[in-house]
């Protein structure tokens, strides 16, 4: 099984510190969402994995060897980039015969690797023709080449209308089942939500939390609460609770207590419920809560 470890991994520009000290593991058979602001220096250190961008110190090792190390890194590691770019006259299929040549791989494989992501009906259009999810989908095809056990995914389901985006998440399962290590950055939380098994995530540069999906996120929901007497209900329900949050003028967000708890101890103070919602945890509220402390 072919895992990653980063260790320490840092980059300076000058006096700016693009990703400082960080550290985590990405584990074979799961997905694992790369998650971060804008400029958090999560596509610094994708690039920094295969040796696109040079580390200030610390590293990557990718089933125990270093990107540089290995014999056919193709055949190891697959990365696709939000930015990479095409020949625009070149079609499709040509794209990636290309690419399977310098990589030493099989010229079969390109026909197998059309059909695997939807552009067998496009071989022969230019890749300056493309819709950008349909450039998308040949970024992924490209870094499939070489059948790598690593996938280290930037942004890839940016242009994917939801049909498209339904279709990589079943993808990307599929790829994790087989036992292949995946790393995917994305700024839809969403869909990360439907198809991640861990999570790590990053601001400025650092590590902010990193771990299984469902033990960050909490199992327990959230209970939103609507009565007339907000202040009253809450000042009942602190004793207990883990949080109490005035959400606006007759709403609360109570966190650590079950409904019914909270019905309970509304009766018995005499104080009126008009809902009682239980909020399942989301990726997004960790992911806020995270940055937003960051920030």
């Amino acid at each position: 099984m072919t895992g990653v470890e980063v260790r320490d991994l840092t980059k300076r520009y000058g006096s700016l510190t693009a990703v400082d000290g960080l550290s985590f593991t990405v584990r074979p058979g799961a997905v694992t969402a790369f998650l971060g602001l804008n400029g958090a220096g999560k596509t610094t250190t994708m690039r920094m994995m295969v040796g696109h961008v040079t580390p200030t110190r610390g590293g990557v090792t990718i089933g125990g060897r270093r990107y540089r190390d290995l014999p056919r890194p193709t055949t190891v590691v697959g990365a696709m980039f939000d930015a990479a770019s095409f020949h625009p006259r070149h079609s499709v299929k040509d794209h990636l015969r290309i690419y399977a040549a310098m990589g030493g791989h099989p010229d079969g494989r390109v026909d197998d690797l059309l059909g695997l992501v939807g552009l067998a009906g496009a071989a022969g259009r230019a890749t300056g023709a493309l819709s950008t999810g349909m450039r998308q989908r040949l970024n992924l095809a490209t870094a499939l080449l070489g059948d790598p056990r690593v996938l280290l995914l930037d942004e890839p389901g940016n242009g994917l209308d939801p049909e498209g985006a339904a279709w990589l998440r079943s993808f990307l399962r599929g790829l994790a089942a087989e036992g292949r290590t995946v790393l995917v950055s994305s700024h839809v939380l969403a869909d990360v939500q439907q198809v991640a098994d861990d999570v790590v995530v990053i601001g400025r540069g650092r590590l902010l939390a990193a771990g299984r999906l469902r033990e960050l996120c909490g199992a327990e929901p959230d209970v939103l609460v609507r009565t007339p007497d907000a202040a009253g209900l809450r000042a009942v329900l602190v004793a207990e609770a883990e949080l109490v949050e005035l959400t606006g003028p007759h709403d609360l967000r109570v966190r650590g207590l079950a409904p019914a708890r909270v019905a309970e101890l509304a009766a018995a103070h005499g104080l009126p419920v008009h809902g009682l919602t239980a909020e399942q945890p989301t990726l997004e509220r960790l992911f806020l809560g995270l940055t937003g402390a960051a920030a």
